[in-house]
Protein backbone atom coordinates (compact mmCIF):
# COMPACT_ATOMS: atom_id res chain seq x y z
CA UNK A 1 0.00 0.00 0.00
CA UNK A 2 1.41 3.97 -1.03
CA UNK A 3 0.02 6.20 1.17
CA UNK A 4 -0.48 9.88 0.90
CA UNK A 5 2.20 12.39 1.97
CA UNK A 6 1.13 15.03 4.59
CA UNK A 7 2.83 17.15 6.87
CA UNK A 8 5.86 14.85 6.18
CA UNK A 9 4.11 11.87 7.32
CA UNK A 10 2.17 9.12 5.43
CA UNK A 11 -1.10 8.59 5.48
CA UNK A 12 -3.87 6.27 4.48
CA UNK A 13 -6.64 7.34 2.42
CA UNK A 14 -10.68 7.09 1.95
CA UNK A 15 -9.48 3.75 -0.05
CA UNK A 16 -7.44 2.40 -2.94
CA UNK A 17 -6.98 2.66 -6.12
CA UNK A 18 -5.15 0.05 -8.36
CA UNK A 19 -2.70 0.97 -10.53
CA UNK A 20 -2.31 -1.48 -14.09
CA UNK A 21 0.51 -1.51 -16.26
CA UNK A 22 -1.08 -0.67 -19.91
CA UNK A 23 1.33 -2.81 -21.42
CA UNK A 24 -0.18 -6.27 -19.65
CA UNK A 25 -3.18 -5.58 -17.98
CA UNK A 26 -2.55 -8.75 -15.95
CA UNK A 27 0.41 -6.60 -13.87
CA UNK A 28 -0.42 -4.68 -11.09
CA UNK A 29 1.81 -2.56 -9.95
CA UNK A 30 0.37 -1.60 -6.46
CA UNK A 31 -2.18 -0.28 -4.34
CA UNK A 32 -2.21 3.63 -4.03
CA UNK A 33 -4.47 5.87 -1.49
CA UNK A 34 -7.11 8.02 -2.47
CA UNK A 35 -7.24 11.22 -0.28
CA UNK A 36 -10.34 12.58 1.23
CA UNK A 37 -11.64 16.22 1.41
CA UNK A 38 -10.36 16.30 5.06
CA UNK A 39 -7.17 15.02 4.14
CA UNK A 40 -6.90 17.59 1.65
CA UNK A 41 -7.66 20.03 3.67
CA UNK A 42 -4.95 19.01 6.60
CA UNK A 43 -2.49 19.41 3.72
CA UNK A 44 -3.32 23.01 2.98
CA UNK A 45 -3.09 23.37 6.56
CA UNK A 46 0.08 21.97 6.90
CA UNK A 47 1.21 24.09 3.63
CA UNK A 48 0.27 27.35 5.18
CA UNK A 49 1.96 27.18 8.53
CA UNK A 50 5.15 26.15 6.82
CA UNK A 51 5.21 28.62 4.52
CA UNK A 52 6.84 31.26 7.07
CA UNK A 53 9.54 28.51 8.17
CA UNK A 54 10.76 27.56 3.98
CA UNK A 55 10.26 31.10 3.31
CA UNK A 56 13.01 31.81 5.84
CA UNK A 57 15.52 29.32 4.92
CA UNK A 58 18.16 30.97 3.38
CA UNK A 59 18.86 30.33 -0.40
CA UNK A 60 21.84 28.58 -0.28
CA UNK A 61 19.87 26.07 1.92
CA UNK A 62 17.17 25.80 -0.40
CA UNK A 63 19.04 25.19 -3.50
CA UNK A 64 21.01 22.11 -1.44
CA UNK A 65 17.74 21.04 -0.98
CA UNK A 66 16.72 20.83 -4.73
CA UNK A 67 20.05 19.88 -5.49
CA UNK A 68 19.60 16.72 -3.36
CA UNK A 69 16.35 15.63 -4.79
CA UNK A 70 17.67 15.89 -8.50
CA UNK A 71 20.86 13.98 -7.54
CA UNK A 72 18.97 11.53 -6.50
CA UNK A 73 16.49 11.36 -9.47
CA UNK A 74 19.41 11.04 -11.59
CA UNK A 75 20.71 8.47 -9.90
CA UNK A 76 18.00 6.31 -9.66
CA UNK A 77 17.57 6.78 -13.57
CA UNK A 78 16.95 3.34 -15.19
CA UNK A 79 14.36 2.32 -11.46
CA UNK A 80 12.59 5.36 -12.36
CA UNK A 81 12.65 4.28 -16.13
CA UNK A 82 11.41 1.09 -15.59
CA UNK A 83 8.50 2.39 -13.56
CA UNK A 84 7.52 5.27 -15.98
CA UNK A 85 7.30 2.55 -18.74
CA UNK A 86 5.47 0.30 -17.00
CA UNK A 87 3.14 2.65 -15.50
CA UNK A 88 2.66 4.95 -18.45
CA UNK A 89 3.73 3.31 -21.02
CA UNK A 90 5.93 4.69 -22.48
CA UNK A 91 8.86 3.41 -24.37
CA UNK A 92 12.00 2.89 -22.32
CA UNK A 93 14.39 4.99 -23.92
CA UNK A 94 11.70 7.83 -23.96
CA UNK A 95 11.42 7.28 -20.31
CA UNK A 96 15.02 7.60 -19.52
CA UNK A 97 15.09 10.63 -21.22
CA UNK A 98 12.25 12.52 -18.87
CA UNK A 99 13.82 11.17 -15.70
CA UNK A 100 16.74 12.94 -16.89
CA UNK A 101 14.70 15.69 -17.56
CA UNK A 102 13.24 15.47 -14.14
CA UNK A 103 16.63 15.41 -12.14
CA UNK A 104 18.23 18.46 -14.54
CA UNK A 105 15.22 20.51 -13.47
CA UNK A 106 15.67 20.01 -10.25
CA UNK A 107 19.11 20.96 -10.44
CA UNK A 108 18.79 23.99 -12.24
CA UNK A 109 16.27 25.44 -10.15
CA UNK A 110 18.67 24.54 -7.37
CA UNK A 111 20.64 26.84 -8.96
CA UNK A 112 17.85 29.35 -9.27
CA UNK A 113 17.59 29.60 -5.55
CA UNK A 114 21.10 31.52 -5.50
CA UNK A 115 20.24 33.69 -8.08
CA UNK A 116 16.83 35.87 -7.63
CA UNK A 117 17.03 38.79 -9.27
CA UNK A 118 16.26 42.38 -8.13
CA UNK A 119 16.41 45.79 -8.43
CA UNK A 120 17.74 49.46 -7.40
CA UNK A 121 16.32 52.42 -8.77
CA UNK A 122 17.06 56.63 -8.74
CA UNK A 123 13.80 57.63 -7.83
CA UNK A 124 12.32 60.73 -9.26
CA UNK A 125 12.41 62.25 -6.34
CA UNK A 126 15.41 63.40 -4.62
CA UNK A 127 17.29 61.53 -1.63
CA UNK A 128 14.58 57.99 -2.59
CA UNK A 129 15.22 55.00 -3.36
CA UNK A 130 13.34 52.37 -5.52
CA UNK A 131 13.95 48.71 -4.38
CA UNK A 132 12.42 45.88 -6.21
CA UNK A 133 12.13 42.26 -4.85
CA UNK A 134 11.12 39.30 -5.35
CA UNK A 135 8.94 36.96 -2.43
CA UNK A 136 7.16 33.31 -2.48
CA UNK A 137 3.43 33.52 -3.43
CA UNK A 138 2.75 31.66 -0.79
CA UNK A 139 0.69 28.16 -0.80
CA UNK A 140 0.66 26.87 -4.37
CA UNK A 141 -1.51 23.45 -6.00
CA UNK A 142 0.28 21.53 -8.45
CA UNK A 143 -1.97 19.30 -10.62
CA UNK A 144 -0.24 17.21 -13.62
CA UNK A 145 -1.48 15.21 -16.07
CA UNK A 146 -0.63 11.41 -16.96
CA UNK A 147 1.41 12.12 -20.24
CA UNK A 148 4.85 13.22 -18.78
CA UNK A 149 4.70 11.79 -15.03
CA UNK A 150 7.75 12.83 -13.89
CA UNK A 151 9.00 15.79 -16.07
CA UNK A 152 6.11 17.61 -15.50
CA UNK A 153 5.60 17.54 -11.58
CA UNK A 154 9.57 18.53 -11.86
CA UNK A 155 8.54 21.87 -13.54
CA UNK A 156 6.33 22.73 -11.23
CA UNK A 157 7.44 21.71 -8.40
CA UNK A 158 11.31 22.88 -8.42
CA UNK A 159 10.62 26.38 -9.30
CA UNK A 160 7.63 26.26 -6.75
CA UNK A 161 10.29 25.27 -3.88
CA UNK A 162 13.10 27.49 -4.95
CA UNK A 163 11.49 30.77 -4.80
CA UNK A 164 9.86 29.62 -1.15
CA UNK A 165 6.68 28.47 -2.23
CA UNK A 166 4.44 25.51 -0.22
CA UNK A 167 2.74 22.73 -2.68
CA UNK A 168 0.38 20.79 -2.55
CA UNK A 169 0.14 17.83 -5.50
CA UNK A 170 -2.33 16.53 -6.87
CA UNK A 171 -0.99 14.45 -9.49
CA UNK A 172 -3.61 12.42 -11.93
CA UNK A 173 -5.01 9.12 -10.82
CA UNK A 174 -3.65 6.86 -13.81
CA UNK A 175 0.18 7.43 -12.80
CA UNK A 176 0.17 7.62 -8.70
CA UNK A 177 3.73 5.33 -8.94
CA UNK A 178 6.23 7.88 -10.90
CA UNK A 179 4.44 10.51 -8.17
CA UNK A 180 4.58 8.92 -4.62
CA UNK A 181 8.46 7.65 -6.02
CA UNK A 182 9.22 11.35 -7.12
CA UNK A 183 7.29 12.04 -3.08
CA UNK A 184 9.52 9.95 -1.39
CA UNK A 185 12.77 11.51 -2.52
CA UNK A 186 11.50 14.77 -2.03
CA UNK A 187 10.34 13.58 1.86
CA UNK A 188 14.28 12.91 2.72
CA UNK A 189 15.50 16.31 1.72
CA UNK A 190 15.08 17.85 4.70
CA UNK A 191 12.39 20.21 4.37
CA UNK A 192 10.41 21.39 7.38
CA UNK A 193 7.08 19.41 7.86
CA UNK A 194 4.60 20.35 5.43
CA UNK A 195 6.49 22.09 2.65
CA UNK A 196 5.54 19.81 0.12
CA UNK A 197 2.32 17.36 0.39
CA UNK A 198 0.85 14.69 -1.80
CA UNK A 199 -2.78 14.19 -2.51
CA UNK A 200 -3.57 11.31 -4.77
CA UNK A 201 -6.85 10.80 -6.00
CA UNK A 202 -10.27 11.50 -7.79
CA UNK A 203 -11.11 14.85 -8.58
CA UNK A 204 -14.31 14.44 -7.73
CA UNK A 205 -13.53 13.57 -4.20
CA UNK A 206 -10.92 16.61 -3.66
CA UNK A 207 -10.56 18.88 -6.79
CA UNK A 208 -12.88 21.65 -4.66
CA UNK A 209 -10.62 21.36 -2.33
CA UNK A 210 -7.46 21.93 -4.39
CA UNK A 211 -9.13 24.89 -6.31
CA UNK A 212 -11.18 26.34 -3.49
CA UNK A 213 -9.48 26.33 -0.23
CA UNK A 214 -9.25 29.73 1.26
CA UNK A 215 -5.06 29.20 1.97
CA UNK A 216 -4.18 28.78 -1.19
CA UNK A 217 -2.13 31.08 -3.22
CA UNK A 218 -1.54 30.31 -6.99
CA UNK A 219 -2.74 26.85 -8.95
CA UNK A 220 -0.64 25.33 -11.54
CA UNK A 221 -2.60 22.89 -13.73
CA UNK A 222 -1.50 20.45 -16.89
CA UNK A 223 -4.51 18.93 -18.71
CA UNK A 224 -7.42 19.18 -20.79
CA UNK A 225 -8.67 22.53 -22.40
CA UNK A 226 -12.10 22.10 -20.56
CA UNK A 227 -11.08 20.93 -17.17
CA UNK A 228 -8.65 23.90 -17.75
CA UNK A 229 -11.07 26.43 -17.92
CA UNK A 230 -12.80 24.96 -14.87
CA UNK A 231 -10.07 25.54 -12.69
CA UNK A 232 -9.82 29.64 -14.03
CA UNK A 233 -13.15 29.93 -13.03
CA UNK A 234 -12.40 28.42 -9.63
CA UNK A 235 -9.58 30.12 -9.14
CA UNK A 236 -11.24 33.66 -9.87
CA UNK A 237 -14.31 32.90 -7.98
CA UNK A 238 -12.61 31.36 -4.90
CA UNK A 239 -14.23 32.66 -1.72
CA UNK A 240 -11.99 34.88 0.26
CA UNK A 241 -10.14 36.56 -2.78
CA UNK A 242 -8.80 35.15 -6.36
CA UNK A 243 -6.10 33.21 -6.68
CA UNK A 244 -3.40 33.37 -9.67
CA UNK A 245 -3.75 30.45 -12.04
CA UNK A 246 -1.69 29.20 -14.73
CA UNK A 247 -2.99 26.58 -17.25
CA UNK A 248 -1.35 24.64 -19.92
CA UNK A 249 -4.18 23.00 -21.90
CA UNK A 250 -2.94 20.96 -24.99
CA UNK A 251 -2.52 21.60 -28.45
CA UNK A 252 -2.91 20.83 -32.39
CA UNK A 253 0.11 21.01 -33.81
CA UNK A 254 1.29 21.41 -37.31
CA UNK A 255 4.73 20.01 -38.62
CA UNK A 256 4.73 22.41 -42.30
CA UNK A 257 6.99 20.60 -45.11
CA UNK A 258 7.92 23.27 -47.99
CA UNK A 259 9.25 22.59 -51.23
CA UNK A 260 12.76 22.73 -50.55
CA UNK A 261 12.65 20.62 -46.82
CA UNK A 262 15.52 18.09 -46.80
CA UNK A 263 12.76 14.96 -46.92
CA UNK A 264 14.89 12.72 -44.89
CA UNK A 265 14.94 15.24 -42.03
CA UNK A 266 11.02 16.20 -42.39
CA UNK A 267 10.26 12.35 -41.90
CA UNK A 268 12.04 11.91 -39.32
CA UNK A 269 10.53 15.23 -37.57
CA UNK A 270 7.11 13.93 -38.36
CA UNK A 271 7.64 10.17 -37.09
CA UNK A 272 9.02 11.84 -33.80
CA UNK A 273 7.10 14.15 -33.43
CA UNK A 274 3.65 12.30 -34.15
CA UNK A 275 4.22 9.05 -32.83
CA UNK A 276 7.04 8.97 -30.09
CA UNK A 277 5.65 8.44 -26.63
CA UNK A 278 2.57 7.22 -28.53
CA UNK A 279 1.55 10.52 -29.82
CA UNK A 280 0.31 11.20 -26.40
CA UNK A 281 1.80 14.67 -25.40
CA UNK A 282 0.62 18.45 -26.16
CA UNK A 283 3.51 18.61 -28.43
CA UNK A 284 2.94 16.67 -30.89
CA UNK A 285 2.92 16.95 -34.42
CA UNK A 286 -0.65 15.50 -35.77
CA UNK A 287 -1.32 17.96 -38.37
CA UNK A 288 1.33 17.36 -41.26
CA UNK A 289 1.12 20.11 -44.14
CA UNK A 290 2.95 19.57 -46.98
CA UNK A 291 2.90 21.38 -50.08
CA UNK A 292 1.70 19.81 -53.55
CA UNK A 293 5.28 19.34 -54.92
CA UNK A 294 6.70 17.00 -52.14
CA UNK A 295 3.43 15.80 -51.30
CA UNK A 296 3.56 12.60 -52.96
CA UNK A 297 7.38 11.66 -51.93
CA UNK A 298 7.09 12.69 -48.65
CA UNK A 299 3.73 10.20 -48.20
CA UNK A 300 5.83 7.57 -49.85
CA UNK A 301 8.88 7.92 -47.20
CA UNK A 302 6.57 8.09 -44.42
CA UNK A 303 5.09 4.68 -45.19
CA UNK A 304 8.66 3.36 -46.10
CA UNK A 305 9.73 4.06 -42.53
CA UNK A 306 6.15 3.62 -40.68
CA UNK A 307 7.26 -0.15 -40.38
CA UNK A 308 10.12 0.57 -38.60
CA UNK A 309 8.02 1.90 -35.48
CA UNK A 310 7.83 -0.77 -33.23
CA UNK A 311 5.06 -1.54 -30.78
CA UNK A 312 5.21 -3.53 -28.27
CA UNK A 313 5.53 -3.74 -24.30
CA UNK A 314 7.35 -0.33 -23.27
CA UNK A 315 9.95 -2.41 -21.18
CA UNK A 316 10.99 -4.43 -24.13
CA UNK A 317 14.03 -4.06 -26.55
CA UNK A 318 13.40 -1.94 -29.19
CA UNK A 319 9.91 -1.01 -28.73
CA UNK A 320 9.35 2.55 -30.07
CA UNK A 321 5.78 2.52 -29.56
CA UNK A 322 4.14 1.38 -26.12
CA UNK A 323 0.96 1.28 -25.24
CA UNK A 324 -2.11 4.10 -24.82
CA UNK A 325 -2.55 4.79 -21.31
CA UNK A 326 -5.99 2.79 -20.40
CA UNK A 327 -8.95 1.66 -22.22
CA UNK A 328 -10.77 4.61 -22.68
CA UNK A 329 -7.86 6.93 -23.78
CA UNK A 330 -7.81 3.97 -26.85
CA UNK A 331 -11.43 3.86 -26.91
CA UNK A 332 -11.02 7.90 -27.53
CA UNK A 333 -8.09 7.30 -30.30
CA UNK A 334 -10.36 4.53 -32.38
CA UNK A 335 -12.98 6.94 -32.21
CA UNK A 336 -10.84 9.52 -33.55
CA UNK A 337 -9.99 7.08 -36.48
CA UNK A 338 -13.57 6.50 -37.58
CA UNK A 339 -14.72 10.29 -37.52
CA UNK A 340 -11.54 10.98 -39.81
CA UNK A 341 -12.92 8.02 -42.38
CA UNK A 342 -16.61 8.96 -42.26
CA UNK A 343 -15.06 13.00 -43.02
CA UNK A 344 -13.68 11.13 -45.74
CA UNK A 345 -10.16 11.25 -44.96
CA UNK A 346 -8.23 7.93 -45.98
CA UNK A 347 -6.37 5.90 -43.88
CA UNK A 348 -3.13 4.51 -45.50
CA UNK A 349 -1.41 2.94 -42.62
CA UNK A 350 -2.07 1.81 -39.32
CA UNK A 351 -5.13 3.07 -37.08
CA UNK A 352 -6.15 -1.08 -35.96
CA UNK A 353 -5.99 -1.77 -32.28
CA UNK A 354 -4.03 -5.06 -31.11
CA UNK A 355 -5.64 -6.74 -28.44
CA UNK A 356 -2.09 -8.12 -26.99
CA UNK A 357 1.45 -8.46 -28.28
CA UNK A 358 3.91 -11.51 -27.24
CA UNK A 359 0.75 -12.83 -25.39
CA UNK A 360 0.64 -9.61 -23.62
CA UNK A 361 -3.09 -8.24 -23.30
CA UNK A 362 -2.49 -4.11 -23.17
CA UNK A 363 -3.74 -1.05 -25.08
CA UNK A 364 -1.83 -1.45 -27.84
CA UNK A 365 -2.79 0.33 -31.16
CA UNK A 366 -0.91 0.56 -34.76
CA UNK A 367 0.30 3.96 -35.37
CA UNK A 368 -2.15 5.92 -37.92
CA UNK A 369 -1.57 7.91 -41.07
CA UNK A 370 -4.23 10.03 -42.70
CA UNK A 371 -3.72 11.42 -46.02
CA UNK A 372 -6.19 13.48 -48.28
CA UNK A 373 -7.22 15.32 -44.48
CA UNK A 374 -8.76 19.06 -44.46
CA UNK A 375 -8.33 21.68 -41.93
CA UNK A 376 -12.09 21.50 -41.04
CA UNK A 377 -11.85 17.68 -40.42
CA UNK A 378 -12.51 17.07 -36.33
CA UNK A 379 -8.91 14.74 -36.59
CA UNK A 380 -7.46 18.32 -38.26
CA UNK A 381 -8.91 20.45 -35.40
CA UNK A 382 -9.11 18.15 -31.80
CA UNK A 383 -6.74 16.94 -29.59
CA UNK A 384 -6.66 13.24 -30.23
CA UNK A 385 -3.85 12.53 -27.64
CA UNK A 386 -2.41 9.46 -29.84
CA UNK A 387 -0.48 8.08 -32.47
CA UNK A 388 -2.36 9.37 -35.02
CA UNK A 389 -1.41 11.61 -37.90
CA UNK A 390 -3.49 13.41 -41.07
CA UNK A 391 -1.20 15.37 -43.91
CA UNK A 392 -3.05 18.23 -45.55
CA UNK A 393 -2.28 18.66 -49.13
CA UNK A 394 -1.61 22.57 -49.99
CA UNK A 395 -0.81 24.23 -52.77
CA UNK A 396 2.85 26.26 -51.68
CA UNK A 397 4.00 27.86 -48.29
CA UNK A 398 1.51 30.73 -48.27
CA UNK A 399 -1.36 28.41 -47.77
CA UNK A 400 1.05 26.31 -45.90
CA UNK A 401 0.76 28.91 -43.32
CA UNK A 402 -2.41 29.73 -42.97
CA UNK A 403 -3.41 26.35 -42.21
CA UNK A 404 -1.18 26.07 -39.77
CA UNK A 405 -2.62 28.88 -37.97
CA UNK A 406 -6.37 27.70 -38.44
CA UNK A 407 -6.69 26.03 -35.12
CA UNK A 408 -7.60 27.43 -31.99
CA UNK A 409 -4.42 26.17 -30.08
CA UNK A 410 -1.39 27.37 -30.09
CA UNK A 411 1.50 25.49 -28.64
CA UNK A 412 4.32 24.02 -30.60
CA UNK A 413 5.08 24.51 -34.33
CA UNK A 414 7.44 23.14 -36.93
CA UNK A 415 8.54 24.12 -40.45
CA UNK A 416 10.71 21.90 -42.77
CA UNK A 417 13.12 24.10 -45.18
CA UNK A 418 16.52 25.06 -46.86
CA UNK A 419 15.41 28.15 -46.91
CA UNK A 420 16.56 30.87 -44.22
CA UNK A 421 14.58 33.52 -45.58
CA UNK A 422 11.08 30.98 -45.22
CA UNK A 423 12.33 29.56 -42.12
CA UNK A 424 12.55 33.38 -40.57
CA UNK A 425 8.80 34.04 -42.03
CA UNK A 426 7.03 31.20 -40.86
CA UNK A 427 9.60 31.13 -37.09
CA UNK A 428 7.77 35.24 -37.23
CA UNK A 429 4.09 34.07 -38.10
CA UNK A 430 3.14 30.85 -36.87
CA UNK A 431 0.67 31.44 -33.98
CA UNK A 432 2.83 29.41 -31.37
CA UNK A 433 4.22 29.95 -28.48
CA UNK A 434 7.13 27.35 -29.85
CA UNK A 435 8.44 27.04 -33.52
CA UNK A 436 10.85 24.56 -34.38
CA UNK A 437 12.88 24.48 -37.62
CA UNK A 438 13.80 21.94 -39.01
CA UNK A 439 13.17 19.42 -35.31
CA UNK A 440 10.26 17.59 -34.16
CA UNK A 441 7.53 19.49 -33.04
CA UNK A 442 8.06 17.94 -29.17
CA UNK A 443 10.78 18.68 -26.96
CA UNK A 444 11.84 21.78 -25.02
CA UNK A 445 15.23 22.12 -23.06
CA UNK A 446 15.06 22.15 -19.18
CA UNK A 447 16.05 25.88 -18.98
CA UNK A 448 13.61 27.39 -21.77
CA UNK A 449 10.75 28.74 -21.08
CA UNK A 450 7.64 26.32 -22.39
CA UNK A 451 4.11 27.76 -23.35
CA UNK A 452 1.94 28.68 -25.74
CA UNK A 453 -0.77 30.89 -27.44
CA UNK A 454 -4.67 30.87 -28.13
CA UNK A 455 -6.38 28.09 -25.92
CA UNK A 456 -3.22 26.10 -25.53
CA UNK A 457 -2.16 28.10 -22.42
CA UNK A 458 -2.69 31.04 -19.92
CA UNK A 459 -0.53 33.20 -17.73
CA UNK A 460 3.21 33.00 -17.11
CA UNK A 461 5.19 30.73 -18.75
CA UNK A 462 6.62 27.70 -17.35
CA UNK A 463 10.36 26.47 -17.25
CA UNK A 464 13.73 28.62 -17.21
CA UNK A 465 14.06 31.48 -15.42
CA UNK A 466 10.40 32.44 -16.71
CA UNK A 467 9.18 29.98 -13.74
CA UNK A 468 10.07 33.13 -11.62
CA UNK A 469 6.93 35.22 -13.27
CA UNK A 470 4.41 32.93 -11.80
CA UNK A 471 6.05 31.83 -8.43
CA UNK A 472 6.83 35.57 -7.18
CA UNK A 473 5.12 38.58 -6.58
CA UNK A 474 7.21 42.07 -6.85
CA UNK A 475 7.17 43.82 -4.33
CA UNK A 476 8.21 47.72 -5.03
CA UNK A 477 9.91 49.60 -2.05
CA UNK A 478 10.65 53.30 -1.54
CA UNK A 479 13.36 54.28 1.09
CA UNK A 480 13.83 57.76 2.21
CA UNK A 481 16.95 57.34 4.16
Amino acid sequence: MYHNFINSEWVEGLDVSTNINPSDTRDIIGHYARACETQARTAFAAASQAFPTWGAWGPQQRSDALDMIGSEILARRDELADLLAREEGKALQDARGEVLRAGQIFKFFAGECLRLPGELLASTRPGMTVEITREPVGVVTVITPWNFPLAIPAWKIAPALAYGNTVVFKPAELVPGCAWALTEIISRAGLPAGTFNLVMGRSRDIGNVLLEDPRLSAISFTGSEATGRKVAQAAIGRPGGMARFQLEMGGKNPLVVLDDADLEVAVSCALDGAYHATGQRCTASSRLIVTDKVHDRFVAAMLARLPSLKVGDARSNGTRIGPVVDASQLDQDLAYIQHGLSEGAQLVYGGHALQEIEGKPGFYLQPALFIGASSSMRICQEEIFGPVAAVIRVADADEALTVANDTPFGLSAGVCTTSIKRAAQFKRELQAGMVMVNAPTAGVDPHAPFGGRKSSSYGAREQGRYALEFFTHVKTSYINP
